[in-house]
């Protein structure tokens, strides 16, 4: 079987401390893929500089005092970690994001050059912010350095028979976007033909692997409140769920995780680098 040249590394790029899935705080997952012809691709960026420099500059008083106080970690930034693999965060010249929720931009004023590609949906969902709950989701300031966006709607041939978006401008067709709405409007994993095989990174989909793996659904009560709470379509999400439940139970050949889920980030680390060793601030190539 042959793979492509794309090599993913998995960085872990905040620490969620106030929920927890068996007695392990989520993290959050952010890949990192080099690319033989343009440059480096984050998937999501965590928490950036900013916000670690002072939590409550940018970010909610709700977020960091209430339901997921976040450990101030600078060097979970995605831009330190890039440093300490090696690179130049100049070259990280893509980011793909999975939606806009404020723990999964946070990062996006690190990399002020990079094109920022997103479902034309989720643009609508972030910038209108006509909800109460997407008031407190969707924080301007963590855009408000600009963006070089790029929308789409969702089109092209389907993958392993989900829709998908093909062909993300300027990247390669080995990585695509996967729609998973429900969580939000224009959530969407991203899927890579990665030199180990596909990857599906299904943002928040969902949180439990139990949700989608496994002879039976289930999900830790707290995590499994917080979805529904932040949920924007329950239906959509709950049908998502189920269709990746279908699929992770016919395709074991690829590795699905989600966002935030520690054990498969831990899974992902050890897979992909032999070995684990500095914590949630590690960086591991695959």
């Amino acid at each position: 079987m042959s793979y492509s040249r794309l090599r993913v590394h998995h960085l872990n790029c905040a620490c969620i401390q106030r929920l927890s899935i068996d007695g392990k705080k989520l993290g959050c997952h952010v890949l990192l893929v080099e690319t033989p012809a343009s440059g480096l691709v984050l998937v999501d960026t965590g928490l950036g500089t900013l916000d670690y420099a002072n939590l409550t500059s940018r970010l909610t008083k709700s977020f960091v005092y209430g339901y997921a106080r976040p450990k101030c970690d600078p060097a979970l930034a995605a831009i330190n970690q890039i440093r300490e693999l090696g690179f130049d965060p100049a070259d990280v010249r893509h980011i793909v994001m999975t939606h806009m929720d404020l723990d999964h931009v946070g990062g996006l004023a690190d990399f002020p050059n990079a094109k920022v590609h997103l479902h034309a949906a989720e643009m609508k969902q972030c910038t209108e912010r006509r909800s109460f709950k997407d008031k407190h989701r969707y924080l301007p300031a963590m855009w408000a350095h600009g963006i070089d966006a790029i929308t789409y709607e969702t089109g092209g041939e389907p993958w392993f028979g989900f829709e998908s978006v093909r062909q993300l401008r300027g990247l390669p067709p080995e990585i695509l976007m996967v729609p998973l709405f429900g969580h939000t409007m224009g959530h969407c994993g991203v899927a890579i033909d990665s030199n180990r095989g596909w990857l599906l990174h299904a943002g928040d989909a969902y949180f439990d692997s139990r949700e989608v793996k496994g002879a039976r659904r289930s999900c830790t009560w707290q995590v499994g409140l917080f979805q529904v709470i932040n949920q924007t379509n329950r239906g959509l999400r709950l049908y998502n769920q189920a269709r990746l439940r279908a699929f992770t139970a016919e395709h074991p050949e690829v590795e699905v995780f989600c966002a935030h889920n520690p054990w498969e980030l831990e899974a992902a680390q050890r897979t992909h680098a032999g070995a684990s060793v500095g914590g949630p601030r590690l960086a591991v190539a695959a």
